[in-house]
Protein backbone atom coordinates (compact mmCIF):
# COMPACT_ATOMS: atom_id res chain seq x y z
CA UNK A 1 0.00 0.00 0.00
CA UNK A 2 1.07 3.61 -0.51
CA UNK A 3 1.61 6.25 2.11
CA UNK A 4 -1.16 6.76 4.66
CA UNK A 5 -3.23 9.93 4.52
CA UNK A 6 -1.54 11.29 7.71
CA UNK A 7 1.78 11.23 5.79
CA UNK A 8 0.33 12.69 2.58
CA UNK A 9 -1.34 15.72 4.13
CA UNK A 10 1.77 17.18 5.86
CA UNK A 11 3.79 16.70 2.65
CA UNK A 12 1.18 18.57 0.63
CA UNK A 13 1.01 21.32 3.28
CA UNK A 14 4.80 21.75 3.09
CA UNK A 15 4.68 22.03 -0.70
CA UNK A 16 1.92 24.59 -0.41
CA UNK A 17 3.95 26.61 2.12
CA UNK A 18 7.02 26.57 -0.14
CA UNK A 19 4.91 27.66 -3.13
CA UNK A 20 3.51 30.56 -1.11
CA UNK A 21 7.03 31.62 -0.07
CA UNK A 22 8.46 31.42 -3.57
CA UNK A 23 5.71 33.60 -5.01
CA UNK A 24 6.77 36.84 -3.23
CA UNK A 25 10.44 36.07 -2.53
CA UNK A 26 11.70 34.69 -5.87
CA UNK A 27 12.00 37.34 -8.63
CA UNK A 28 11.11 34.84 -11.36
CA UNK A 29 8.08 33.40 -9.56
CA UNK A 30 6.91 36.89 -8.65
CA UNK A 31 6.69 37.91 -12.32
CA UNK A 32 4.60 34.96 -13.47
CA UNK A 33 0.91 34.79 -14.36
CA UNK A 34 -1.21 31.93 -15.72
CA UNK A 35 -0.36 32.77 -19.34
CA UNK A 36 3.39 32.60 -18.70
CA UNK A 37 3.16 29.52 -16.47
CA UNK A 38 0.92 27.33 -18.64
CA UNK A 39 3.62 26.65 -21.28
CA UNK A 40 5.74 25.22 -18.47
CA UNK A 41 2.74 23.20 -17.28
CA UNK A 42 2.34 21.69 -20.75
CA UNK A 43 6.08 20.94 -20.92
CA UNK A 44 5.99 19.22 -17.54
CA UNK A 45 2.97 17.16 -18.64
CA UNK A 46 4.89 15.93 -21.69
CA UNK A 47 7.88 15.03 -19.52
CA UNK A 48 5.52 13.12 -17.22
CA UNK A 49 4.06 11.28 -20.21
CA UNK A 50 7.56 10.38 -21.41
CA UNK A 51 8.49 8.97 -17.99
CA UNK A 52 5.31 6.89 -17.93
CA UNK A 53 5.91 5.63 -21.47
CA UNK A 54 9.45 4.57 -20.56
CA UNK A 55 8.29 2.81 -17.41
CA UNK A 56 10.79 4.78 -15.34
CA UNK A 57 9.29 4.94 -11.83
CA UNK A 58 12.02 7.19 -10.45
CA UNK A 59 11.53 9.69 -13.26
CA UNK A 60 7.76 9.35 -12.93
CA UNK A 61 7.98 10.28 -9.25
CA UNK A 62 10.08 13.33 -10.10
CA UNK A 63 7.84 14.51 -12.95
CA UNK A 64 4.68 14.04 -10.90
CA UNK A 65 6.20 16.43 -8.38
CA UNK A 66 6.81 19.02 -11.09
CA UNK A 67 3.21 18.76 -12.28
CA UNK A 68 1.95 18.93 -8.70
CA UNK A 69 3.90 22.16 -8.16
CA UNK A 70 2.30 23.60 -11.29
CA UNK A 71 -1.14 22.86 -9.82
CA UNK A 72 -0.24 24.52 -6.51
CA UNK A 73 1.20 27.58 -8.27
CA UNK A 74 -1.74 28.09 -10.63
CA UNK A 75 -4.19 27.65 -7.74
CA UNK A 76 -2.26 30.30 -5.81
CA UNK A 77 -2.68 32.71 -8.73
CA UNK A 78 -6.43 32.12 -8.56
CA UNK A 79 -6.37 32.78 -4.84
CA UNK A 80 -4.50 36.06 -5.25
CA UNK A 81 -7.28 37.54 -7.36
CA UNK A 82 -10.10 36.05 -5.29
CA UNK A 83 -11.20 33.61 -7.99
CA UNK A 84 -10.67 30.40 -6.00
CA UNK A 85 -8.03 28.44 -4.13
CA UNK A 86 -6.50 24.97 -3.94
CA UNK A 87 -9.25 23.72 -1.64
CA UNK A 88 -11.89 24.77 -4.17
CA UNK A 89 -9.88 23.12 -6.94
CA UNK A 90 -9.84 19.85 -4.97
CA UNK A 91 -13.52 20.08 -4.03
CA UNK A 92 -14.54 20.86 -7.60
CA UNK A 93 -12.52 17.89 -8.86
CA UNK A 94 -13.99 15.58 -6.20
CA UNK A 95 -17.56 16.57 -6.99
CA UNK A 96 -16.92 16.15 -10.71
CA UNK A 97 -15.43 12.67 -10.26
CA UNK A 98 -18.42 11.57 -8.17
CA UNK A 99 -20.88 13.04 -10.68
CA UNK A 100 -19.15 11.41 -13.66
CA UNK A 101 -18.84 7.97 -12.02
CA UNK A 102 -22.47 7.09 -11.31
CA UNK A 103 -21.58 3.41 -11.80
CA UNK A 104 -19.39 3.71 -8.68
CA UNK A 105 -21.20 6.31 -6.57
CA UNK A 106 -24.74 5.83 -7.88
CA UNK A 107 -27.06 3.27 -9.41
CA UNK A 108 -25.84 3.32 -13.03
CA UNK A 109 -24.19 0.32 -14.65
CA UNK A 110 -21.00 0.27 -16.75
CA UNK A 111 -19.45 -3.07 -17.59
CA UNK A 112 -16.58 -1.86 -19.78
CA UNK A 113 -14.12 1.02 -20.05
CA UNK A 114 -15.82 2.06 -23.29
CA UNK A 115 -19.16 2.38 -21.52
CA UNK A 116 -17.50 4.50 -18.83
CA UNK A 117 -16.08 6.87 -21.45
CA UNK A 118 -19.41 7.12 -23.27
CA UNK A 119 -21.26 7.88 -20.02
CA UNK A 120 -18.56 10.38 -19.03
CA UNK A 121 -18.97 12.40 -22.23
CA UNK A 122 -22.77 12.30 -22.03
CA UNK A 123 -22.71 13.53 -18.42
CA UNK A 124 -20.34 16.36 -19.40
CA UNK A 125 -22.77 17.48 -22.09
CA UNK A 126 -25.54 17.87 -19.50
CA UNK A 127 -23.48 19.95 -17.06
CA UNK A 128 -24.42 23.64 -16.73
CA UNK A 129 -22.25 26.10 -18.64
CA UNK A 130 -20.92 23.52 -21.07
CA UNK A 131 -20.67 24.42 -24.75
CA UNK A 132 -23.40 22.47 -26.48
CA UNK A 133 -23.08 20.23 -29.52
CA UNK A 134 -21.29 16.98 -30.27
CA UNK A 135 -17.94 18.77 -30.42
CA UNK A 136 -18.54 21.32 -27.67
CA UNK A 137 -15.40 22.34 -25.78
CA UNK A 138 -12.94 20.31 -27.87
CA UNK A 139 -9.78 22.44 -27.49
CA UNK A 140 -8.46 23.71 -30.82
CA UNK A 141 -4.89 23.85 -29.52
CA UNK A 142 -4.46 20.13 -28.86
CA UNK A 143 -1.66 18.43 -30.82
CA UNK A 144 -3.02 17.15 -34.12
CA UNK A 145 -3.17 13.46 -33.25
CA UNK A 146 -4.85 14.08 -29.91
CA UNK A 147 -7.26 16.57 -31.47
CA UNK A 148 -8.28 13.93 -34.03
CA UNK A 149 -8.78 11.34 -31.27
CA UNK A 150 -10.88 13.78 -29.23
CA UNK A 151 -13.08 14.60 -32.23
CA UNK A 152 -13.54 10.90 -33.02
CA UNK A 153 -14.36 10.09 -29.42
CA UNK A 154 -16.98 12.82 -29.24
CA UNK A 155 -18.57 11.53 -32.46
CA UNK A 156 -18.57 8.02 -30.97
CA UNK A 157 -20.56 9.17 -27.93
CA UNK A 158 -23.36 10.16 -30.31
CA UNK A 159 -23.33 6.65 -31.78
CA UNK A 160 -21.37 7.55 -34.92
CA UNK A 161 -18.57 4.99 -34.73
CA UNK A 162 -17.30 1.69 -36.07
CA UNK A 163 -18.19 -1.33 -33.90
CA UNK A 164 -14.62 -2.65 -33.86
CA UNK A 165 -11.11 -2.07 -35.20
CA UNK A 166 -11.87 -3.68 -38.56
CA UNK A 167 -13.75 -0.58 -39.67
CA UNK A 168 -10.83 1.84 -39.14
CA UNK A 169 -8.44 -0.70 -40.69
CA UNK A 170 -10.62 -0.82 -43.79
CA UNK A 171 -10.75 2.97 -43.87
CA UNK A 172 -6.97 3.16 -43.68
CA UNK A 173 -6.60 0.80 -46.63
CA UNK A 174 -9.06 2.87 -48.65
CA UNK A 175 -7.36 6.14 -47.75
CA UNK A 176 -3.94 4.73 -48.69
CA UNK A 177 -5.32 3.79 -52.10
CA UNK A 178 -6.72 7.29 -52.55
CA UNK A 179 -3.40 8.81 -51.48
CA UNK A 180 -1.61 6.62 -54.01
CA UNK A 181 -3.90 7.94 -56.75
CA UNK A 182 -3.72 11.61 -55.73
CA UNK A 183 -2.48 13.81 -58.56
CA UNK A 184 -2.17 17.36 -57.25
CA UNK A 185 -0.44 18.79 -54.19
CA UNK A 186 -3.84 19.74 -52.77
CA UNK A 187 -5.17 16.21 -53.25
CA UNK A 188 -2.07 14.70 -51.62
CA UNK A 189 -2.47 17.09 -48.69
CA UNK A 190 -6.09 16.07 -48.17
CA UNK A 191 -5.52 12.36 -48.65
CA UNK A 192 -2.54 12.26 -46.32
CA UNK A 193 -4.68 13.94 -43.66
CA UNK A 194 -7.33 11.26 -44.20
CA UNK A 195 -4.67 8.54 -43.81
CA UNK A 196 -3.50 9.99 -40.52
CA UNK A 197 -7.09 10.44 -39.31
CA UNK A 198 -7.85 6.79 -40.10
CA UNK A 199 -4.69 5.70 -38.26
CA UNK A 200 -5.88 7.62 -35.20
CA UNK A 201 -9.17 5.72 -35.44
CA UNK A 202 -7.23 2.44 -35.28
CA UNK A 203 -5.28 3.69 -32.26
CA UNK A 204 -8.50 4.68 -30.51
CA UNK A 205 -10.05 1.27 -31.07
CA UNK A 206 -6.87 -0.43 -29.81
CA UNK A 207 -6.81 1.96 -26.81
CA UNK A 208 -3.35 3.17 -27.78
CA UNK A 209 -2.38 6.82 -27.37
CA UNK A 210 -1.45 7.87 -30.94
CA UNK A 211 0.80 10.71 -29.78
CA UNK A 212 2.86 8.45 -27.51
CA UNK A 213 2.91 5.65 -30.08
CA UNK A 214 4.25 7.98 -32.77
CA UNK A 215 6.86 9.42 -30.42
CA UNK A 216 7.98 5.90 -29.51
CA UNK A 217 8.28 5.00 -33.19
CA UNK A 218 10.30 8.16 -33.84
CA UNK A 219 12.61 7.27 -30.94
CA UNK A 220 13.12 3.77 -32.33
CA UNK A 221 13.93 5.19 -35.75
CA UNK A 222 16.31 7.75 -34.27
CA UNK A 223 18.11 5.10 -32.23
CA UNK A 224 18.45 2.74 -35.20
CA UNK A 225 19.78 5.44 -37.53
CA UNK A 226 22.30 6.46 -34.85
CA UNK A 227 23.39 2.84 -34.48
CA UNK A 228 23.65 2.46 -38.27
CA UNK A 229 25.79 5.62 -38.41
CA UNK A 230 28.08 4.19 -35.71
CA UNK A 231 28.31 0.82 -37.46
CA UNK A 232 29.44 2.54 -40.65
CA UNK A 233 31.98 4.62 -38.74
CA UNK A 234 33.37 1.49 -37.04
CA UNK A 235 34.13 0.15 -40.51
CA UNK A 236 35.77 3.34 -41.67
CA UNK A 237 32.78 4.49 -43.70
CA UNK A 238 31.25 7.96 -43.66
CA UNK A 239 27.45 7.81 -43.33
CA UNK A 240 26.94 10.87 -45.51
CA UNK A 241 29.06 9.38 -48.29
CA UNK A 242 27.07 6.14 -48.48
CA UNK A 243 24.44 5.70 -51.17
CA UNK A 244 20.86 4.98 -50.09
CA UNK A 245 21.17 1.20 -50.54
CA UNK A 246 24.27 1.09 -48.35
CA UNK A 247 22.59 3.22 -45.70
CA UNK A 248 19.58 0.89 -45.74
CA UNK A 249 21.93 -2.07 -45.32
CA UNK A 250 23.46 -0.56 -42.19
CA UNK A 251 19.99 0.38 -40.96
CA UNK A 252 18.83 -3.24 -41.35
CA UNK A 253 21.83 -4.41 -39.33
CA UNK A 254 21.10 -1.84 -36.65
CA UNK A 255 17.46 -2.86 -36.50
CA UNK A 256 18.38 -6.52 -36.06
CA UNK A 257 20.51 -5.70 -33.02
CA UNK A 258 17.83 -3.74 -31.19
CA UNK A 259 14.67 -4.80 -29.44
CA UNK A 260 11.33 -3.43 -30.52
CA UNK A 261 8.83 -3.96 -33.33
CA UNK A 262 10.29 -4.64 -36.73
CA UNK A 263 9.73 -2.04 -39.40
Amino acid sequence: MGADAPNILPALARLDAITRRLRPECPWDREQNERTIVPHTVEEAYELADAAQRGDDGKLLDELGDVLFQVHFLALLLEERGAGDLAQVAEHCTEKLIRRHPHVFGEAQAESAQEVLRNWDQIKQREPGREQGVFGEVPDNLPGLLYARKVQRRAATSGFDFPDVEGPLGSLREELEELHGAQSAEERFDELGDVLFAAVGIARKLRVDPELALRAAAERFRSRVTTAHDLAASEGRSWNDLDSDEQLGYYARARSTQKGPAR
